[in-house]
């Protein structure tokens, strides 16, 4: 990691610790200075504002899922991989982000025209999901009516799926448990038939 995305790292690391402390409208920039140890100049280095930083939430996703990834066993099906890492990082998303702020994210997701965070495809998350769907379907794990971009793009879009239903649910229900209840019936289709 360079100091560059160290310093920047940080400064995400705790806006979003205090976003969870405090509450969005409640967090200053000071306060985000403060905690991470950095300058005014340093955090408008990397941000026009507070609310910049809501695009930063892809990038706690992939340093999630850069942790997660390190726990796959190797022998895993490719599938129960992809089912292992949405479970569990819907469990983070449902401890560690404001209902709230994540449905800001998303909404800005759908009337933006320029960058489009979540569908980046240099993101670690579209670069993992791709590698495990080429592995899958190297393994015959994977439903080979499948292309590697079909398959990775109906992944991620059950993800999306799950998560959005929180949000305009309101957070209603305990996301965690849905995903583990929800997304391995999605992902049934993604396998594999024995001939």
């Amino acid at each position: 990691m360079t100091k560059r995305q160290t310093t920047k790292s940080k400064i995400i690391e705790a806006a979003w610790g205090l976003f969870r402390e405090k509450g969005y409208d409640e967090t200053t920039i000071e306060d985000i200075i403060s905690l991470s140890g950095t300058s005014k100049g340093t955090f408008y280095h990397y941000f026009s504002g507070k609310d910049a930083l809501l695009g930063s939430l892809s990038d706690i996703f992939d340093s999630y899922y850069e942790e997660l990834v390190e726990q796959l066993d190797e022998g895993m099906n490719s599938v129960d991989k992809l089912i292992f890492l949405s479970c569990e990082a819907h469990k983070m998303i449902a401890e560690r982000i404001q209902p709230d702020l994540l449905a800001s994210l998303y909404s800005s997701q759908v009337v933006t025209r320029g960058d489009k965070h979540l569908l980046n495809q240099n993101r670690f998350y579209h670069q993992m999901v791709h590698q495990l769907v080429e592995e899958g379907l190297r393994r015959g794990e994977i439903n080979p009516a499948m292309s590697i971009f079909d398959a990775a793009h109906y992944f991620s879009m059950c993800e999306r799926a799950i998560v959005y239903d929180y949000c305009i649910s309101g957070a209603s229900f305990d996301l965690g448990a849905y995903t583990e209840r929800l997304i391995p019936i999605l992902l049934e289709g993604m396998r594999a038939r024995p001939v």
